[in-house]
């Protein structure tokens, strides 16, 4: 199966958000790409910072797949532990030497325009952290997941901090919801096909 590129999907948390189809097509695209990059391991890369209302998105959903037990896919980028501008390099060169078979799922918080914010993003390739408040950063991840926390057209980098908790929340409650169903859906039908738990 050929590997698809700058294929993008939008979904809105403000008006009926569809978990079980957002966690559907997060679950086709994984399993996609494992097959196409022949990787045996699912990641969850959350970049993000806690010292910024619209940038906690990432380490908020972190967080919460820590926190309800994800099974079948590693976590990095917390609140506790939080991967941002400052460690993302490093963090990538570890996870080229130590999980070189891991398919990496990128998330982040971005910026779009004024209609999208609410919105999340879910597409195949790298994601660009640090677009939205001019930083150079390399991309990183196989898939990305993004939630639009504000409007581009601001410009200013210090609009993060006075983005909504409300807003942020709404995003981080229903990414995590859905990677944790799709990541559920993903371990039973390993276990129907081969008579056993998921080997990640």
């Amino acid at each position: 199966m050929r590997f698809r590129r700058h294929e993008i999907y939008y979904y809105n948390t403000k008006a009926g958000f569809e978990t079980e189809k957002f966690a559907g097509r997060l679950l086709m695209m994984i399993l996609e790409g494992m097959q196409e990059k022949r990787k045996t391991e699912i990641l969850f890369l959350c970049i993000g910072t806690d010292r910024s209302t619209g940038d906690s998105l990432g380490p908020l959903i972190g967080y919460k797949l820590k926190e309800n037990g994800m099974r079948n896919a590693r976590v990095l980028g917390t609140l506790e532990e939080p991967i941002h501008a400052m460690n993302l390099e490093p963090c990538m060169e570890q996870l080229r030497e130590k999980c070189p078979d891991a398919l990496v799922v990128a998330v982040d918080a971005s910026v779009g325009s004024a209609d999208h914010v609410g919105y999340v993003t879910l597409g195949r390739g790298p994601l660009k952290p640090g677009l939205g408040v001019s930083k150079d950063l390399d991309a990183v991840g196989d898939l990305f997941i993004t939630g639009i926390v504000g409007s581009v057209r601001n410009g200013d980098p210090l609009m993060l901090q006075s983005v909504r908790l409300s807003v942020v929340m709404r995003l981080a409650d229903c990414i995590s919801r859905s990677i944790c169903l799709g990541m559920n859906l993903l371990g039973k039908r390993v276990e129907n096909f081969f008579g056993q738990p998921a080997p990640f």
